[in-house]
């Protein structure tokens, strides 16, 4: 089915963000395809197949894909984004105005105990970002040593939680929630940890801080701000906030920059999204030994399609920690290694606790307007010396004067967790409703929580099957950190009697009143606040990282032990949960996979220097075209795999830079995409923009001046007027045009799509080339008017005729 070329509409929208964002299936492999067309009927010789292929534009394929377009300086990889959903939300759900949940978007494309409440995926570019409550707490140093790799933990520490924490919005969090509300329970919170007055809390200061701008001795009352990863002031003048942080919007910047920066040409573009395809199994190899995916299969409007994966290109699985693993065993059944594929699988135990107190339990003097505030409590339990299990609370408390009209939208918008809005609806103007959500960590390697493939079918092949149980580490955990949330209630109580809600969430059907001196677990038992196996879609762990292939799945750079070029991005990964939310870890573990993969930059041979970095042309400069209606396009130069790609225009182009050296060696590299390709490269010229020299189109000084290095298997142009030049003097490695060279016919160049090299020699007249290590021709200047040895000549340039000719490695070296 053809993709449409415009924005299609709908009963009620016109699809602008859609058609914009995402490509079909069918524009993606187009855009590969050597023997098609372009749209304007040339040929699309230089297509290159897709060399990084990412499964899933959620949270972590999001965050991935964009981070590897700009991490990829070189412009060495093409990234196709495979998403199973559609193009649904532009942003965060709760940026949103309130709206219902849109269910449509949602599925369980697995099997599980009945007992468990999974919720299951958001099929939608965005994923489950969309929809995240926006806790993104850091993983503290005990939560990761001895579980995780230590020189995976070293990097995370060093670097990626803190470019995670400024991407998500985690680094500055009190600029959203503050206010005298805000104030009063984060003091009365502190002075009840710093007396001992909350179980299990790890004191504050033994916690780090994370915040920046918060002067040189911060506070410790300051650790118990909220981890949100919500922005409430613009980052920087002329910057919107983002509200809360999803992947949609990243992906949506990163499609709309490889756009622009191809040109509108789809065979250039750097990012191509494709959503509503199905991904089903990788298809694979042996290839050195090792296992190696050559191709991605998918389905699309029930049809089977293949991906291709050239020989240097890498798959990431970044589907949901489930997802992930149905589609890993799928496709590695043999590994040496695939029996401990959907082991370790770990979750989240979850409790709520909603209360009200009376206003006159808070300091006398807050406002009677809304208000909220969020905070954050650390807490571990200990079971045997040196032996901790790690939990957190939430806690989100909002206080009301009055019920208006916009009270809803206001809670809406302001509160971190859209599931509480119903209890802190709950509010009147003389008490406060707060919160209080347990997360606590679940046991590693427990035998009895798994991912196996199920017996039954779905569309897309074997389901997964999943069970999630609990030790009785967890249970003791749980039981701790329910009882710091009833402590956590007493002191906001401040001894005076306070409700508590059941159900913790929702509209409450019964309201407790306790007094501050009796356990909240007498009047309301712990299992009735905790919430179900599987509710908190933080499912991680079942193709955890780590050195050795014998006790691990994916090794310390996310990659599947015993498979060359398959990765992993997500929460999968993680060798141990810890007790936050995966988006922080998992969004650094994705910029960290994208800084491994991207390719590194080009280095000199010793003693020259690069004239081309592999990443800018900020040294060079294309020439213009003045006066020439219809012929004023000189065409461009693409940054390709460390290299640079001419793309012509309706005349003659030069791509052109000033050197040091009057006399010196250049070597570069080229590749031509077909046989008729033609391109060149000049020496010794004048400056092309010299307001001296009167040309319309400033290519001509370099041809006029200086000396051309051919590129030209077909050796085609005219003589100048009134000579006779063989044909074999405009042929690759020739001097342009030019008779009284000395040249060896029997060295030609390697045909299209192999690489070649010229080493140029140029000292005061003389000119000698080498292609392919051999001399190919050697001239003596006899011409005063054309490539003087002087400062005035010190320029080099390439080319734009006809075809792609793609350079790379361009570097010098002076001679005396």
């Amino acid at each position: 089915m053809a993709t449409s070329k415009t924005a299609q509409l709908t009963d009620f929208t016109m699809d602008i963000l859609g058609r914009y964002m995402c490509n079909g299936f069918d524009e993606a492999m187009h855009s590969t395809d050597k023997n098609a067309q372009r749209l304007d009927g040339s040929p699309q010789s230089d297509a290159r197949p897709f060399n990084a292929i990412i499964i899933g534009g959620g949270s972590f394929g999001g965050v991935l894909a964009q981070h590897l377009l700009y991490a990829d300086e070189t412009n060495s990889y093409r990234i196709l984004v495979l998403e199973a959903g559609r193009n649904s939300l532009p942003e965060h759900f709760q940026n949103l105005p309130l709206q219902s949940q849109p269910m449509e978007m949602w599925g369980l494309p697995w099997d599980s105990d009945p007992k468990d409440k999974f919720p299951g995926l958001a099929y939608a570019v965005g994923g489950r970002s969309l929809f995240f409550g926006g806790w993104s707490p850091r993983l503290l140093d005990e939560e990761m040593d001895g579980k995780w790799p230590p020189n995976v933990v070293a990097q995370l520490k060093a670097q990626y939680f803190d470019e995670a924490a400024r991407q998500i919005g985690t680094d500055v969090t009190n600029d959203f929630m503050h206010g005298e509300l805000h104030a009063a329970l984060r003091a009365t919170l502190a002075a009840g940890i710093m007396n001992g007055k909350v179980r299990h809390a790890i004191p504050l200061n033994q916690l780090p801080l994370h915040l920046s701008g918060v002067g040189p001795n911060p506070p410790d009352e300051l650790k118990l701000e909220a981890p949100l990863a919500v922005q409430g002031s613009a980052p920087r003048p002329g910057f919107f906030p983002m509200n809360k942080f999803s992947s949609a919007p990243l992906l949506m910047e990163a499609s709309r920059v490889a756009q622009t920066r191809s040109g509108g040409d789809d065979v250039k573009k750097r990012l191509m999204i494709v959503p509503d395809v199905h991904v089903t199994r990788l298809v694979t190899t042996q290839r050195n030994g090792t296992t190696a995916v050559t191709a991605v299969l998918l389905m699309q409007f029930g049809m089977e399609q293949a991906v291709p994966v050239p020989d240097d290109g890498v798959v990431v699985i970044a589907l949901g920690t489930i997802e992930s693993t149905r589609l890993a065993l799928t496709s590695f059944p043999n590994l040496p290694n695939t029996n401990l594929m959907g082991q370790n699988l770990i979750a989240h135990l979850r409790s709520n606790l909603t209360i009200r107190i009376p206003r006159s339990a808070l300091p006398a003097g807050l406002p009677q307007a809304l208000a909220s505030s969020a905070l954050f409590v650390k807490g571990r339990f200990q079971h045997a010396p040196n032996d901790f299990s790690y939990f957190h609370l939430q806690i989100t408390a909002s206080g009301l004067d009055k019920p208006t009209t916009d009270s809803e939208a206001e809670l809406f918008k302001k509160v971190p967790e859209v599931d509480q809005l119903d209890a802190l609806r709950q509010t009147n103007d003389d008490n406060v409703v707060i919160t209080i959500r347990g997360i606590g960590e679940m046991s590693t390697l427990n035998p009895a929580s798994n991912i196996t493939l199920s017996q039954h079918l779905d569309e897309f092949g074997l389901r997964a099957s999943v069970q999630i149980n609990r030790t009785q580490r967890d249970e003791d955990l749980w039981n701790a950190m329910d009882e710091a949330a009833d402590d956590v209630a007493k002191v906001f109580a401040n001894g005076v009697p306070y409700e508590v809600f059941d159900p913790p969430q929702g509209t409450p059907k019964q309201i407790f009143t306790l007094p501050p001196t009796d356990a909240a677990s007498t009047k309301l038992p712990f299992g009735s606040r905790r919430d179900a196996m599987g509710t908190t879609h933080h499912e991680a762990g079942p193709l955890w990282m780590g050195t050795l292939s014998g006790n691990s799945v994916t090794n310390e750079d996310c990659r599947f032990h015993h498979v060359s070029n398959a990765f992993v991005a997500g929460p999968a990964t993680f060798p141990a949960l810890g007790s936050p939310n995966p988006m922080l870890t998992g969004t650094a573990l994705a910029r960290r996979l994208g800084d491994f993969l991207k390719r590194p930059l080009p280095q000199p041979d010793p003693g020259f220097q690069l004239l081309f970095d592999g990443r800018s042309t900020a040294k060079w400069k294309m020439s213009t075209i003045a006066n020439q209606p219809g012929r004023d396009d000189p065409g461009r130069f693409h940054l390709i795999d460390a290299g640079l790609e001419s793309a012509p225009g309706t005349d003659l182009g030069l791509l052109y830079t000033r050197i040091d050296f009057v006399n010196y060696v250049l070597r570069l590299e080229w590749l031509a995409s077909r046989d008729d390709d033609n391109s060149g490269v000049f020496l010794r010229f004048p400056d092309p923009a010299s307001p001296d020299i009167h040309y319309d189109n400033r290519a001509f000084i370099g041809v006029d001046f200086g000396f051309e290095v051919q590129i030209d298997a077909l050796g085609r142009g005219s003589p100048p007027p009134g000579q006779n030049v063989d044909k074999k003097f405009r042929t690759t490695g020739a001097i342009y045009n030019i008779a009284n060279q000395t040249l060896d016919e029997t060295v030609v160049a390697n045909g299209a799509g192999r690489w070649n090299s010229f080493e140029i020699l140029v000292r005061d007249n003389r000119f000698t080339v080498f292609l392919n290590g051999k001399q190919k021709t050697d001239f003596v200047n006899p011409d005063p008017t054309r490539g003087k040895a002087d400062a005035g000549s010190r320029f080099i340039g390439l080319q734009t005729h006809t075809g792609r000719v793609l350079f790379r490695k361009i570097e010098i070296q002076g001679l005396p």
